[in-house]
């Protein structure tokens, strides 16, 4: 599948790889890559051949952020376009190219090279999973322009930082290496080459029964933060009540009595 600023591909083993095509503009967002952004997540939250995506850009950038200067020449609701919310919609236009990802039933992994600021940063912080090279460059630079940040922040930063470092991040701006970014937990790790680094991650998740792989997601997205311990506690059971005796849990029991590769089937 493609887009005129998304590129997706599907190998054989349900890895989707998911890339950001405006190079020339360090992956800049407009209206084009929104789209592009929400289509792919969309998809690929229903294809149930996927086991995990990985998320880059291409060129020397992850992500600089939004391109505000398309948005005020757009003749489609300039960038008032940004806080439009469908009805049946959580989160509006721009919150959903970071929310939906975190929304794809799958492993998001972001592979993060060069500028990753503002938005860019809050597309990467929607994925499960980031690597970043050691000298990335990644920002919540939002206050910079008097802003603050505001794509499904609020349901991501929390998950991997305290309050005190966002806060300090966020009132300041600054641009930190991936090497600071992985000691304050902004990134999951680093590597010299993170698109190598996460599709052999994904590659590796993939291997793994889907189903499971799509609980422990649900599980821990559900209940990792303000969930009442009974309500986090039922999940936990009930998830896997429902993995018991499955063909893919028996597959897997199969595999690792025989010490051969597992044979697992799409999930339902």
């Amino acid at each position: 599948m493609s887009h005129s600023r998304i590129r997706t591909n599907i190998s054989d083993s349900g890895v989707a790889t998911v890339a950001m095509t405006r190079s020339d503009k360090h992956n800049a967002l407009d209206r084009s890559m929104f789209e592009g952004l929400l289509d792919a997540a969309s998809q690929l939250a229903a294809n149930r051949k996927v086991r995990a995506v990985v998320l880059h850009g291409e060129g020397e950038s992850f992500c600089s952020g939004i391109d505000i200067s398309s948005f005020l020449a757009d003749s489609k609701g300039g960038v008032d376009a940004l806080f439009v919310r469908e009805d049946n919609r959580l989160a509006n236009f721009a919150q959903r190219a970071a929310y939906d990802w975190s929304t794809v039933p799958v492993p998001v992994i972001a592979a993060i090279t060069g500028n990753c600021f503002g938005g860019g940063m809050q597309i990467a912080l929607g994925a499960d999973i980031r690597i970043a090279a050691p000298t990335a460059r990644l920002s919540l630079m939002e206050v910079k322009w008097g802003l603050v940040p505001d794509m499904a922040i609020t349901q991501t930063l929390p998950r991997v930082m305290g309050i005190d470092v966002a806060k300090d991040l966020t009132f300041t701006g600054r641009i930190v290496s991936g090497r600071e970014a992985s000691a304050l937990g902004l990134v999951t790790r680093t590597a010299e080459d993170p698109l190598t680094e996460a599709l052999a991650l994904a590659d590796e998740i993939a291997k793994q029964s889907p189903d499971a792989v799509r609980a422990a997601k649900r599980l821990y997205d559900e209940t990792w933060t303000g969930t009442h311990p009974a309500r986090a506690l039922a999940l936990e059971s009930e998830l896997q009540k429902g993995l018991l005796g499955s063909p893919n849990q028996t597959a897997a029991v199969a595999a690792g009595v025989s010490g051969e590769a597992p044979s697992f089937v799409d999930p339902y």
